[in-house]
């Protein structure tokens, strides 16, 4: 099909428009299945983590092994995060359709050889989070250049909604995952890989016999500085900022660490290496000049705030359900990930109600106005939810989370749209590829920032609460003070997972044994431990939510300052050399000439 095509991008696109029809929507189709699949896999195993260890043998809480939870979290993300540019700016080389198929391949390949995890303990730990890595590779293939190869086939007056419609799959497939990830946990933990074979197979065969290559592939020189001094230095602190939540020497958490400083340090020294190495590259990896373009540069600013408040907001949200308000209603430990996931689906719709018509809109009136007023609508949620009790009334709940997914829908599509349309056509998988590092990114940066809150609000009360709570019941003094002294870490990932840790804190001791029975049925009961730890939950949910209100609101002023409606004009491209002065815009965004809208 490309090889009929000739001439500008922009014709591309109208001539393939009338001359192929239907093909847009096989694109729109497809990749929409790709985002769905990679991002549903991103948060299945949140909540399906207490299902997964049991089915390995490994207690996650037992000490050492708060590593092994963490990096089954991370190494996902992680990987998501620090390849998408490169990955991006490889299908802007040797095409965007051969790299987003082999995607499809690696991804389902990986998905396979996690169900089959043939070891137990410690081995089936690493086994899984090796191959979430690989898993993680083939994520970002598809994340990288699927809304590069949307916005080659759809013109400029459809990419709004193609776009949304994209945007849409890619978030509420981190929603959908919690609640797959609840079902599914329930019958198999190994189910949890195997349900994305079937939709894999399907994707790669799809992809390979529909999609074809309309970018017109600029080979190059690989930027391997630029790629080595990137993933290294996000990585490096992506890396640390995941140490940084584990206790260390005597503090409750690592940030004092010398190898979390190092890698933070190191990493932020590697990052500006990058940023000299793209200015000095015949053919570097990211044009570093896109960022001097408002609309570019404020959306990714919006979009990477956006997705840290929006992954405290779901990490919190399971802690506050598993852990304590669905043991307080009476829930098995056992069934809270299937619940956690029915209660949250209010979110899930609001977000599905608002994206498609917030991308749809954008097309005729521009970003700003959807991005700026549903980020806000964002920033009101969580003073809401800061001022509901621990033990919750449900509807109001649902109505806040909904509000919350209406908002996140109201900015997503548009914010998306307006970054690719911002970009000349032989930089869009480059610039899908640094949206995406904002997006994934984000929700990395999420766990170590908001567990950082989250672990510093428990420390103020949690001890004295556990100090009391236990000795109440009959536990020695001394015992109940060695219990408090523990890091808070232990008790947050407690109720994460929706376990009662102090079966496991006062089992080996045999303290529950010298208890009478009603109170060791008690503290091991449903209720106790969800008890005690509500009150400096809530405290600590203060502290994080009104950190997501805050960088809502920063982002919904980014969003504002992006300016109005701008679309790169098709026929130009970004110059390897600056262009001369005159052929800048004089309308203060530092884009090359475009055309407003």
């Amino acid at each position: 099909m490309s090889s009929s095509l000739a001439g500008s991008p922009r014709r591309w696109t109208e001539r393939l428009d009338r001359d192929h029809p239907r093909y847009k929507w096989v694109a729109l189709s497809n990749t929409t299945l790709g985002v769905l699949m990679a991002t549903i896999n991103a948060s299945i195993v949140i909540i399906s983590l207490p299902a997964i260890f049991r089915g390995v043998g490994l207690d996650p809480l037992a000490p050492g092994n708060v590593s092994y939870l963490l990096w089954m979290l991370m190494g996902f993300l992680l990987v998501s995060a620090v390849l998408v540019v490169s990955l991006g700016r490889l299908g802007d080389m040797y095409g965007r359709v051969r790299v987003y198929n082999l995607g499809f391949v690696v991804f389902s390949a990986s998905s396979i050889v996690l169900a089959l995890d043939p070891l137990h303990g410690a081995g089936g730990a690493l086994w899984l989070i090796l191959w979430r890595v690989v898993q993680g590779v083939g994520g970002s293939m598809l994340f990288a250049n699927s809304t590069a190869i949307l916005t080659d086939a759809f013109p400029s007056t459809q990419r709004g909604m193609a776009l949304g419609i994209n945007q849409v799959a890619a978030i509420a497939g981190s929603f959908l995952g919690l609640l797959i990830g609840g079902v599914l946990a329930q019958w198999d933990w190994r189910a949890v890989f195997w349900v994305s074979v079937p939709v894999g197979v399907l994707g790669t065969i799809w992809s390979y016999a529909s999609l074809h290559e309309l970018s017109e592939q600029r080979r190059g020189r690989l930027d391997i500085p630029g790629n080595i001094t990137f993933a290294l230095g996000l990585g490096a602190i992506l890396a640390a900022i995941t140490y940084g939540i584990q206790p260390y020497g005597g503090h409750d958490m690592g940030w004092t660490s010398p190898w979390v400083l190092s890698g933070l340090i190191g990493g932020t020294a590697l990052l500006a290496a990058f940023c000299v190495v793209e200015t000095r590259v015949s053919d570097p990896m990211f044009h570093l000049a896109m960022f001097r373009n408002r609309a570019f540069s404020a959306g990714n600013l919006a979009g990477l705030l956006a997705s840290i408040s929006r992954g405290g907001l779901q990490f919190m949200l399971i802690i506050w359900l598993q852990g304590i308000w669905l043991p307080l209603h009476g829930y098995a430990f056992e069934s809270t990930p299937l619940w956690a996931g029915i209660y949250l689906v209010p979110l899930m719709a609001g977000f599905l109600v608002a994206g498609p018509v917030s991308g749809f809109l954008s097309d005729r009136w521009g970003a700003r106005a959807f991005a700026t007023g549903g980020l806000t609508l964002v920033a009101l949620t969580f003073v809401g939810l800061m001022l509901l009790p621990t033990d919750f009334v449900y509807w109001q709940f649902a109505v806040l989370i909904a509000l919350n997914g209406v908002g996140s829908g109201l900015f997503s599509a548009p914010n998306t749209t307006a970054i690719m349309n911002s970009v000349p056509p032989g930089q869009r998988g480059a610039a899908s590829g640094m949206r995406g590092t904002f997006f994934n990114s984000g929700t990395s940066l999420s766990i170590g920032i908001f567990f950082s809150l989250m672990i510093a609000g428990l420390a103020a009360r949690l001890p004295r609460a556990l100090m009391v709570g236990l000795q109440q019941q009959g536990v020695p003094h001394h015992t109940a003070s060695q219990v408090a002294d523990l890091p808070p870490v232990g008790s947050l990932f407690a109720a994460f997972l929706g376990f009662n840790p102090l079966k496991n804190l006062l089992g080996p001791s045999g303290e529950l044994d010298r208890l009478p029975k009603a109170n060791a049925d008690r503290l091991t009961g449903h209720e106790f431990f969800p008890r005690l730890i509500s009150g400096p939950f809530h405290h600590g949910l203060v502290v994080v939510f009104s950190a997501a209100a805050l960088m809502s609101l920063v982002a919904a002023v980014a969003s504002l300052a992006r300016g109005g409606r701008y679309v790169h004009d098709e026929r130009v491209d970004l110059p390897a050399t600056p262009r001369p002065a005159a052929a800048q815009r004089s309308d203060g965004t530092g884009a090359t000439a475009g055309r407003m809208g």
